[in-house]
């Protein structure tokens, strides 16, 4: 291949990530404005409403060692396109048969494809994009990021056109456009796995602490988004904001997520220190929560931007671990599904368990402690993964 073409090519693929990644959260997300209009239409209880959202966490996590095997056994490329058509089948499912069966059925299915879809997609950034990794994640990463406020942000809007079995079925095109620029991309020549390179992820990543460190670090800073995705709002409505300035602080937190996400990973090259980085993301994630424990509710604010400059510079953090520790896509591709498998089934369980705590206490005095508590561990993680002995 000539090197303009080669150029094409992975210039491509760069735009295929970004749509594949579009379609990691719309499907989940949407459903967020939508739980009340659904939970009154199907006549359901708060707790079956809250499992559209629980059940494909949870997925996202027990399932993300499939990717090993869907790698394996059929190509990555094939089993992403397979899979993006699972979340669209499912997706649009939805919209035609909108009872709470075939709700909680595509909630599991979906959360199953995108546990899969994840470790795949940074094992082909790690084979593809070798010496750009940290510029690519930050790609994947800006695409969940913005698929999910584009889907929080417009879905009620959809509602208001039409009904919520539309609203949230009509994400389902996301995936069409997607499989149709994921089918034009080159074959990956990590398809065709050398011998050594099998030797190499047989040793598991189980046996290794340094993975059993990246598994708890990507488990707290997802804890911490979906807590804070969550429990921002109520948090801020208890410091005596409207419901409406509440909603405006959780977007801003999104907005300047979505803005880390994209650039943060690009000072990486410049600037590779991660352990530097993930002190200074977290130092800002700090103040943003120490400001909502003490701060007055015009500080609620600048608390929510601090806390989107963490959110935004975490998640790309935590999706390179595991590809600056490894050398081949099987690799990569092994390490990450243990530390998503890991870490989205410690995040799944916290939204509820901070629920549960503030029935017991009437007060978000312990979910805050409880956010300064993943920073920490954070920190902890990211120390003891600087030592490389």
């Amino acid at each position: 291949m000539s090197e303009k073409k080669r150029k094409s090519a992975l210039g491509l693929m760069v735009i295929a990530i970004l749509f594949v990644a579009l379609n990691l959260r719309p499907a989940i997300s949407s459903i967020g404005p939508m739980l009340e209009p659904i939970r009154i239409d199907l006549n359901l209880s708060n707790s079956e409403v809250s499992l559209l959202t629980a059940v494909p966490v949870f997925c996202m996590g027990i399932f993300a060692p499939l990717a090993i095997v869907f790698g394996r056994k059929f190509g990555m490329k094939r089993s992403i396109a397979f899979l993006l058509g699972v979340i669209g089948v499912f997706t649009l499912l939805r919209g035609f048969l909108p009872n709470y069966p075939i709700l909680l059925v595509s909630a599991f299915f979906i959360g199953v494809a995108i546990a899969v879809i994840s470790p795949l997609l940074s094992a082909i950034i790690k084979h593809n994009f070798p010496t750009r990794t940290p510029a690519l994640i930050g790609v994947y990463s800006f695409g969940m990021g913005l698929g999910a406020t584009l889907a929080a942000g417009l879905t009620g809007i959809f509602y208001t056109i039409a009904d919520w079995p539309l609203a949230i079925a009509s994400w389902s095109l996301l995936s069409v456009i997607a499989i149709s620029i994921w089918l034009r991309v080159e074959q990956p020549a990590e398809e065709k796995v050398e011998k050594a390179d099998l030797e190499i992820t047989r040793v598991s990543p189980l046996k290794n602490k340094r993975a059993w460190y990246m598994l708890l670090f990507f488990g707290s800073q997802s804890a911490l988004f979906f807590s804070m995705l969550t429990w921002l709002a109520p948090i801020a409505i208890d410091k005596g904001m409207s419901v409406l300035a509440a909603g405006g602080v959780l977007t801003l937190m999104t907005a300047v997520q979505i803005i880390g996400n994209i650039s943060i990973p690009l000072f990486f090259d410049k600037f590779p220190n991660r352990l530097a980085w993930t002190v200074i993301v977290l130092s800002f994630g700090s103040l943003g929560v120490l400001l909502l424990m003490f701060g007055t509710v015009n500080l609620v604010w600048v608390a929510a931007a601090f806390i989107g400059v963490a959110l935004g510079g975490l998640f790309p953090i935590a999706l390179l671990m595991p590809l600056d520790e490894t050398t081949t896509a099987e690799e990569a591709n092994s390490w990450t599904a243990m530390t998503q498998s890991g870490g989205y089934m410690i995040s799944a369980f916290m939204p509820l368990v901070i629920g549960i705590i503030y029935d017991q206490k009437g007060n978000h005095e312990i979910t805050l402690f409880l956010f300064l508590s993943f920073i920490v561990l954070m920190l902890i993680f990211a120390l003891l993964l600087h030592r490389r002995n």
